[in-house]
């Protein structure tokens, strides 16, 4: 079952309507948010939350494996740019393999001119009314997590981002500002900085307060965000230049101390490359899967606005395993 806090029954009569309207009203007011919100069983649900002043909806899914009193783990997917929660829920088909790894999932809002449409994240460099804007999406996101364990059954230890295009460039960002917040991040077609014009100065992330694991999935015919870096389609980046999926991983590799020779494996008969990096500090890990048919796309998921994905693998289960994996030590 789906609740949306945005949409109302059809054909109320004026009292229903009004009840209604306080509800609504109520629910997405609410400062405090408890795990008895709605009744478990109702495993989709739409919260308001984040800062005083910058309260966005988030769609929280909970698997049947939610009781209330065990700590689950987290996830936190952020929508690419344009998009909105409601659409990277559908895109990345995470529910379903949420409830088979017994995860609780967060789909937040961006910002912009519209509330619900249209919406970006300021990774730093990337992306429109956010990055102009200079909306504080960091901040946004440590109070979400803030929130989401205070207020429901979450295990502070597994708190994990993954993020498509715009949202994989703020998973890249949050994972290095938030360290202290998230164990793991699993970026899809992004980049970890770069320019947000041809004759602006280049965005780089400080290093991390601590190690945390990395998962990223890019393909190596992305035309919107190259594999190997640079300006994508003008009519969509409009001269933005992005860091090389290289300088991505090795960030991490220097982040996490890992040794800089990973082990590699191919699957599907040489579409999928897997690069392996181990001896990272804090039990971390970092991994690149290379789609080398690959688009712009959420591998194993279902087509956005652009590009078709890979059905070779799954990029949501992959994530899960591998989170599941490593916690924060």
């Amino acid at each position: 079952m789906q609740v949306r806090a945005t949409k109302s029954a059809p054909r109320l009569n004026k009292v229903g309507k009004a009840i209604l309207s306080v509800l609504i009203f109520l629910l997405l007011n609410a400062c405090r948010l408890s795990s008895r919100t709605l009744p478990l069983g109702e495993d989709n649900f739409t919260l308001r939350l984040g800062p005083e002043g910058d309260q966005r909806e988030v769609i929280l899914h909970l698997p049947p494996a939610y009781d209330g009193s065990t700590q689950l783990p987290l996830l936190i997917v952020l929508h690419g740019g344009g998009g909105n929660g409601e659409q990277v829920e559908r895109q990345s088909g995470m529910d379903s393999y949420a409830d088979k790894f017994g995860f609780v999932v967060a789909y937040p809002n961006g910002s912009g001119r519209l509330e619900d449409a249209i919406l970006t994240w300021n990774s730093g460099h990337c992306c429109g009314y956010a990055l102009s804007h200079n909306i504080d999406d960091v901040s946004f996101l440590r109070s979400l997590i803030d929130s989401l364990v205070s207020e429901y059954a979450i295990d502070p230890s597994r708190v994990y981002m993954t993020g498509m295009s715009n949202g994989a460039m703020m998973a890249y960002r949050a994972g290095a500002e938030l360290a202290d917040k998230i164990a793991g991040i699993a970026p899809i077609a992004g980049s970890i900085g770069g320019q947000a014009r041809v004759k602006y100065p280049a965005v780089f992330l400080e290093s991390p307060a601590e190690p945390i694991s990395v998962i990223a999935f890019h393909g190596m015919r992305d035309q919107h965000v190259p594999y190997d870096g640079g300006i994508g389609p003008e009519a969509i980046t409009q001269g933005r230049i992005d860091f090389s999926v290289e300088r991505s991983i090795s960030f991490w590799l220097s982040a996490d101390s890992c040794d800089p020779d990973p082990a590699t494996e191919s699957q599907a008969n040489g579409n999928i490359i897997i690069d392996t990096y181990s001896g990272c500090e804090a039990g971390t890990a970092v991994v690149l899967v290379t789609i080398v048919d690959g688009l712009h796309a959420w591998p194993g998921g279902v087509r956005a606005l652009l590009d078709e994905p890979t059905q070779d693998i799954s990029a949501s289960e992959m994530m899960l395993e591998f989170f599941l994996a490593h916690p924060k030590q």
